[in-house]
């Protein structure tokens, strides 16, 4: 294994050992770095406290604006994360499954890793070159003999520390909970999604365990604050997986807990005569995530194609012919998108955009509708959200057991697209309000904005181009 640690990585342990201090990189990193990835989060955990901390990089710029013991150092390149260097410590008592009510710095290393949630976040590297002296080299010598010594290739030298056997665990592919995984759940109920959402981003899956303890511990996540729980979501949706992360998500009981109007759509069934769905709502919902995923990498986009069709528990019907019905269901999946948007505390943009996408995806791709009718579709939907709203059409389709596309479907987008070369609004138009004046001689005035309105009305109707010059020319015989 191969690594050059980055300068600004060494810079920081060079002044940590230059002082005495014990530092080790630890987390994520660790974890990325055995993985062959590239590392964007650089954490590193160390014997000294905050204060300590701030004197030793008072140069570069160091925060400390918490309570955990973590110090910031800003990232000399715009758009990277910062590093972040953390005390060692200990956790006691997590009364509200969210926070620990009491932390005290660790002495030990040993201490700070068992504190942390699943095996291969709990791995730390020390450099080995130029930190031989006395109780550090002792250490050295202790951690070299309590595990096997992976030495990477680097300069300097890194040797694996990994009590808990995060290493197997990452060759092995398995999400395993440090400890009891009931204790690590109940201290923070956070980390049951996050056993998930690496599950889907690294394609591992969860040990039986630590799988049973979350079925057990699921409605502990109500206890966290919605954004926590909103931006996990994301982040499992966003993920190399999103399907296989979702499909988690609901076995081990977390759908019923963060989105239980989804979980009722499944078991609802569809497929009647005159339908092509084969699955019931809830199958076929997260097969249209599937496909929309191999398209499209917005999570807003995914989640409003996952629960386009939530509406449809509320409004199914079955008739006497057999006919399964599901009218005005878009209406209903309309309002729970905002319900669910409210609840998990999406920004204004990614509200509008999640329920425009659920309550418009019900488009009509008749090939007789005229040009007015697919021009009011892109004003409801938004020019912007056109692509995405195809792409879940055909994430809809597929997961419906339906070919990609039709020669519908075809001819709509190459309408669209001709459609959206006409003027929208007056405001379109070649010519202005101080064209008109200057035209014929007017003041500001309604009569104005009267003159554009009857210009823009032909232009739609196709009776006079949208030319500078012809729109000049019908001015001055209206």
């Amino acid at each position: 294994m191969k690594l050059q640690l980055p300068k600004e990585v060494l810079d920081i342990i060079n002044t940590f050992q230059k002082k005495r201090f014990e530092i080790y990189i630890a987390g994520g990193a660790v974890r990325d770095i055995l993985l062959g990835k590239i590392v964007y989060d650089w954490d590193f955990a160390t014997n000294a406290t905050p204060e300590q901390m701030l004197k030793l990089l008072k140069d570069k710029d160091a925060y400390y604006t918490n309570e955990f013991g973590t110090v910031g150092i800003p990232p000399t390149e715009e758009g990277e994360r910062p590093f972040e260097i953390t005390t060692f410590r200990t956790e006691h008592g997590y009364s509200d499954a969210r926070r620990p009510d009491k932390i005290k710095w660790g002495k030990t290393l040993e201490e700070d890793l068992k504190r942390r949630d699943f095996t291969i976040n709990a791995m730390a590297l020390a450099r080995v070159k130029e930190w031989k002296s006395g109780r550090v080299e002792e250490k050295l010598e202790m951690w070299e003999k309590k595990t096997p010594a992976l030495l990477l290739s680097c300069s300097p030298a890194l040797i694996l520390i990994d009590p808990f056997g995060g290493q197997k665990d990452l060759n092995d592919k398995l999400i395993r909970a440090v400890g009891d995984p009931n204790e690590r759940f109940s201290e923070d109920a956070l980390r049951m999604m996050r056993a998930v959402r690496i599950a889907a981003e690294l394609g591992f899956t969860i040990e039986e365990k630590t799988l049973k303890a979350i079925q057990k511990n699921a409605s502990l996540i109500n206890k966290i604050a919605a954004e926590r729980v909103r931006d996990e979501f994301f982040k499992i949706l966003a993920s190399s997986y999103p399907y296989e992360g979702m499909m988690l998500f609901r076995n081990v009981g977390l759908m019923q807990e963060v989105l239980p109007e989804l979980e009722k759509t499944f078991g609802v069934e569809q497929k009647s005569p005159g339908r092509h769905h084969i699955y019931d709502v809830g199958t076929h919902s997260m097969l249209s995530l599937k496909h929309v995923a191999e398209k499209n990498t917005n999570p807003v986009v995914r989640f409003a194609t996952m629960i386009h069709d939530v509406g449809k528990a509320r409004t199914y019907r079955k008739l006497d012919t057999g006919v399964i019905t599901f009218y005005n269901h878009e209406l209903a999946s309309g309002r729970i998108a905002r319900n669910i948007a409210k609840r998990l505390r999406f920004s204004k943009k990614q509200a509008e955009k999640f329920y425009l996408l659920v309550r418009y995806h019900q488009f009509t791709v008749d090939e007789r509708q005229t040009d007015s009718a697919i021009r009011r579709f892109i004003r409801k939907v938004g020019t912007e959200h056109v692509p995405d709203m195809l792409d879940l059409r055909v994430g809809d389709r597929l997961g419906g057991g339906a070919r990609e596309t039709s020669w519908r479907l075809e001819e709509f987008k190459k309408r669209l697209v001709k459609v959206q070369k006409q003027p929208f609004t007056v405001h379109d138009l070649k010519i202005s309000g101080h064209d008109v004046m200057k035209e014929l001689k007017l003041k500001p005035s309604p009569k104005i904005g009267e003159y554009l309105q009857i210009l823009y009305d032909e232009v739609v109707k196709k009776r006079v181009p949208n030319e500078k010059k012809e729109l000049l020319k019908r001015l001055k015989s209206l």
